[in-house]
């Protein structure tokens, strides 16, 4: 699967931009909100990418930072909400204002974004508001490490919660976990070091 690309801007529209990489150029869709951060034609730049798959298409989506590609996956892990949709909200709202509004219950805030009513935000932040700690956002702060869906990180999380933590709670404590040991860390050493931080 394609993580990252890093080449020259080649050329950009109103949802997608084409990055040379290497002299192949790859057709990204990205948010309104990547597309202004990703520079001038003909300029370097790096994106971070998710390729979603389906029965007749295929479609590389683009972001400038890795926090919102993260949150863009669990948008689109929402019944209702697919990749346009993920784009729209992330093209409305920062991942920190994204965050904010499903810790909050703030499904108001979420319905700003283009297409999204106000029972699909409703959804959105019910199903979104105890995992809202676990990802980063790129407004500052304590940003934390990506808990990916599935893994051996997803798996602590899930220890955490059987053993009484809350959700949120159980997310911070995996995701400094994971920050301290690596990215290649076994779920068993992600629980015992997550299970001391989430005690503490």
């Amino acid at each position: 699967m394609i993580a990252k690309l890093k080449g020259l801007l080649d050329e950009t529209g109103s949802d997608w931009a084409v990055i040379d990489v290497s002299g192949v150029g790859y057709l990204v869709h990205c948010s309104a909100r990547t597309l202004s951060q990703l520079g001038e034609k003909g300029e370097a730049c790096t994106v971070y990418t998710d390729l979603q798959v389906s029965e007749n298409d295929m479609r590389l989506l683009g972001f400038a930072e890795a926090a919102e590609r993260d949150w863009f996956r669990l948008l689109t892990q929402v019944q209702g909400v697919g990749s346009k949709v993920g784009l729209a909200i992330l093209s409305a709202l920062s991942t920190g204002e994204v965050q904010q509004a499903c810790a909050n219950g703030d499904a108001a805030t979420i319905a700003r974004a283009q297409g999204v009513g106000p029972k699909l935000a409703g959804r959105i932040v019910n199903e979104l508001k105890d995992k809202a700690g676990a990802l980063p956002s790129s407004g500052g702060g304590a940003a934390m490490a990506a808990i990916p869906a599935g893994g051996a990180s997803a798996d602590a999380v899930s220890a955490l919660e059987n053993l009484g933590f809350k959700p949120a709670i159980a997310a911070r404590a995996v995701a400094a976990a994971q920050g301290e040991l690596g990215e290649g860390a076994s779920e068993g050493d992600l629980i015992r070091v997550a299970l001391k931080k989430a005690a503490s």
